[in-house]
């Protein structure tokens, strides 16, 4: 019953082109035992007030929920159904009346937009859950801010103004709209055509991965695995793209910058490619991952832009949980 609760196809099908069957990956004993002790370390950080920082980051709080909810954990059922549950009447309470969910003083400097997107994506999946008219009325004014946030590249930025873009906090927002429109939301289809066009943008023609900005600037990893998972999103499923910056993300393997962040997109640009890449890239990250958990269920690896345990925990959970497909997001 759980599988058909989770309605919300934020991820569209792979392409025929790059979809192969290949090798059935499940999550094993070992697996399920990691996902299992991190998830009740995260329940053990939650907030009186129901999220997951202290200090009020709306993206961190997010991704946790995120996680839970990848496990088939949604409000008011699972055995974390009512801690997810607190999380969402947070990110709720929280939103202003401009539609932006950040927490007072929470959300300043770098991490608005990004907050706001990872935030309104997670609400758009709850709404596709449970159809509950109070998620539907944040989620609404949450869309209608990214919407009218959209500079004239395509793109966005830090805070929620039209000013100048990256391809981060872009796809960010890409996935938030993707999520809002597939819960039956309505996106305008400019607004997507013109984020997606900013993105190719940022592709380094040459070696085929993508950069941070389109004015210049080295490919990354992060970035690459993002672009990928957002062409994959969207449906433009152009085979020298997608093989290019595939080719380039297997030689990279990892970005120690943007670790985690990378490996958020990473698991499901690998996931809808299917196929040997999609099985070796999970059999390397579980064994990874597996390798380097606390005893207490956390990971706390010294890697740069480590925002926290909670943020490490949260997608270390996510990328070990593809396989499970309760998340349509990682769904074919």
């Amino acid at each position: 019953m759980l599988r058909l609760l989770l309605v919300l196809a934020v991820c569209l099908a792979a392409s025929p082109a790059f979809a192969q069957d290949g090798e059935k990956v499940k999550i094993d004993a070992e697996t399920r035992k990691s996902i299992d002790k991190a998830l009740a370390w995260l329940k053990s950080q939650q907030k009186d007030n129901g999220s997951w920082s202290d200090t009020g980051n709306t993206g961190i709080t997010s991704f946790a929920l995120m996680s839970f909810l990848a496990n088939g954990h949604v409000p008011n059922q699972g055995l974390y159904g009512p801690e997810v549950a607190k999380g969402i009447r947070y990110l709720m309470a929280v939103t202003q009346d401009s539609g932006y969910i950040v927490a007072p003083g929470g959300n300043s400097g770098n991490h608005g937009m990004y907050s706001h997107g990872m935030a309104t994506l997670v609400l758009s999946q709850v709404f596709g859950m449970t159809a509950d008219p109070e998620v539907r009325k944040v989620l609404v004014r949450a869309v209608a801010l990214i919407v009218k946030s959209q500079n004239k590249e395509g793109g966005w930025r830090y805070q929620p103004q039209p000013t100048d873009a990256d391809i981060s906090v872009t796809i960010m927002q890409v996935m938030a709209l993707r999520g809002a429109k597939d819960s039956g939301l309505n996106v305008p289809d400019d607004i997507m055509t013109k984020a997606v066009k900013y993105i190719d943008n940022c592709r380094d023609r040459q070696s085929g991965g993508y950069k941070y900005q389109t004015g210049g600037g080295d490919p990354g990893y992060a970035r690459t695995a993002a672009g990928v998972c957002v062409l994959q999103l969207t449906g433009n499923y152009d085979a020298k793209t997608i093989r290019d910056a595939v080719s380039f993300m297997v030689e990279k393997r990892d970005d120690a910058t943007h670790y985690w962040y990378g490996h958020y997109y990473a698991s499901h640009a690998f996931h809808q490619l299917g196929g040997d890449k999609w099985v070796t890239y999970y059999e390397r990250m579980k064994a990874k991952l597996l390798k380097t958990q606390k005893n207490t269920g956390n990971w706390n690896e010294p890697f740069e832009q480590n925002y926290g345990m909670v943020y490490q925990t949260s997608i270390a959970v996510l990328i070990l949980s593809v396989p499970a497909d309760f998340l349509p997001i990682y769904q074919r």
